[in-house]
């Protein structure tokens, strides 16, 4: 039977949203969580786990972080990713953060890197305070045209660049201890078989993939694998012949070889998803899938914003059917919903979930029922 656009959505949805598992096999089956530090209820990396972890509790990725075999760096964005993932990015080559562009770094640079490595080194770990008193680097101009403490600049630059791991967060501030990466690729084999092996683990995460939106990815992988960005395109054509693909209503997608794009059926359950969901992340794939246009609006002139300042895509089975705003006040959660056909369904079940996912929210912040 051909491909539909529904069956594409119930597969979206259904791949993402597996069954809740523990919290180190749900991380190392999606291979990256996206991480943002905002919190409307809570961080996005928190509610992104919280539909795929067994009794997930908001800030247990950071309390447990030293036990998960995950690493905070840079793959298509900042986030937390698998150790194995983390190695297919590394060892990068002499370049600034992603922001900055793929500068090499001058001689007074390497150099401070170098004095500022031997210190955390003898210390064992370091607070970027900690660092900061001791060097006093001052403040640089940052990618955005404002100021940045330049010690925690380059503590951030040498992160991505491999000399540097997180080893924890105290009050959510990264604490740094030294690293290094295993050796370069021996040849150019392996050097694709690399590049093909971090294409496929972004791929599973975001399919199904229309094809503009798959470009998109692969070019992404520029800010995890600087080194080899001119290598990306012949990646992507490698790509495109060994994933299924189907053309729907005139647009080409694609998804893992293995996976039966057909066969899919959610469960009659309502979701708020962060905007950094999987599932909603492609905001040309959202729209191709759900038929109307979700922005996120935090950074947005609050007089200008149509959905909200943090709007959590309402999921119903498997349709995007509005937003909803959630906040915390006097130890209560406040809820406001929209929806895209100006009101919600009529159905009973529809409200009966709504309500008990609302519930999972206040458990899931440690609120009262």
């Amino acid at each position: 039977m051909p491909i539909t656009l529904d069956n594409l959505r119930r597969f979206a949805v259904a791949r993402s949203l597996f069954t809740p598992t523990t919290l180190k096999r749900a991380l190392h089956r999606l291979g990256f969580v996206q991480a943002d530090p905002i919190r409307a209820p809570a961080r996005a990396q928190d509610l992104t786990l919280r539909h795929r972890v067994k009794g997930y509790r908001a800030g247990d990725l950071e309390r447990l972080y030293a036990k998960l075999g995950v690493e905070e760096d840079f793959f298509l964005v900042y986030g937390f990713v698998t150790r194995p993932i983390q190695a297919l990015m590394h060892p990068r080559s002499n370049t600034d953060v992603p922001a900055e562009g793929r500068r090499p770094w001058p001689a007074a640079r390497r150099k401070q890197a170098q004095l500022l490595l031997e210190f955390v080194r003898e210390r064992g770990w370091a607070h970027p305070r900690e660092v900061d008193n001791h060097f006093s680097h001052g403040t640089v101009r940052n990618y955005w045209g404002g100021w940045s403490n330049a010690t925690t600049h380059l503590l951030s630059a040498m992160h991505y660049r491999g000399m540097l791991r997180v080893v924890r967060r105290e009050n959510g501030i990264r604490i740094y201890t030294a690293h290094q990466h295993g050796i370069e690729p021996a040849d150019t084999a392996e050097r694709r078989a690399r590049i093909d092996a971090l294409v496929d683990a972004a791929i599973r995460i975001y399919a199904p993939l229309p094809g503009a939106c798959l470009s998109d990815l692969v070019r992404r992988l520029r800010y995890a694998v600087p080194q080899w960005h001119g290598e990306l395109k012949s990646a992507l054509a490698r790509a495109r012949q060994r994933l299924s693909h189907a053309r729907v209503d005139g647009v080409d997608w694609y998804w893992p070889a293995e996976e039966d794009a057909a066969g899919a059926t959610p469960p009659d359950t309502v979701r708020l998803l962060t905007p950094f969901d999987p599932v909603v992340w492609d905001r040309d794939r959202f729209e191709l899938l759900w038929g109307w246009v979700y922005r996120f609006e935090a950074y947005t002139p609050a007089p200008k914003r149509k959905l909200g300042y943090y709007a959590l895509p309402l999921l119903w089975r498997d349709r995007v059917i509005g937003w909803g705003n959630l906040s915390v006040r006097n130890g209560e959660l406040t809820s406001e919903f929209g929806y895209v056909e100006s009101r919600p369904p009529r159905e009973g079940a529809f409200r009966r979930e709504l309500e008990a996912e609302l519930d999972r929210v206040r458990t899931f912040l440690a609120l009262e029922s």
